[in-house]
């Protein structure tokens, strides 16, 4: 099923992927490939201390996006703007569909529909 909008909710352990339309959500968890790896920090190491972001889970959840035409990116904290990044490096025809980047701390799914419903509704009627 196609939607017009879509909604991530992202950080460093996983990402809620919706396709949301009036009366539909279609909803995909993605997470890294080693769930138990912190993404955002390595305490202990030379260098800055950063271990290196996994651009093949910013990867499946750029392909998750596929089909909308209308895509808000949320999160907590620094995943969302590496999601960007990527989309940007990678994923150019994303790029254009990115409607809005906010930050939102840890909903519940209902919540994150809620959210997403009323921020395109917003949005939608500014056109």
């Amino acid at each position: 099923m196609s939607h017009y909008h879509a909604l991530v909710w992202i950080d460093h352990v996983e990402a809620h992927v919706m396709h949301i339309s009036p009366d539909d959500v279609e909803k995909s968890v993605i997470q890294p490939n080693s769930p138990h790896h912190k993404l955002h920090s390595k305490v202990g190491t030379l260098g800055d201390g950063r271990a290196p972001e996994d651009q093949d889970y910013y990867h499946r959840v750029a392909e998750a996006l596929a089909g909308a035409s209308e895509i808000l990116i949320v999160g907590p904290a620094q995943a969302k703007l590496q999601l960007i990044k990527h989309i940007h490096a990678h994923d150019a025809k994303l790029v254009s569909k990115v409607v809005g980047v906010e930050t939102v701390d840890h909903p519940t799914d209902g919540q994150l529909v809620a959210y997403a419903r009323k921020y395109f509704h917003a949005k939608d009627r500014m056109l």
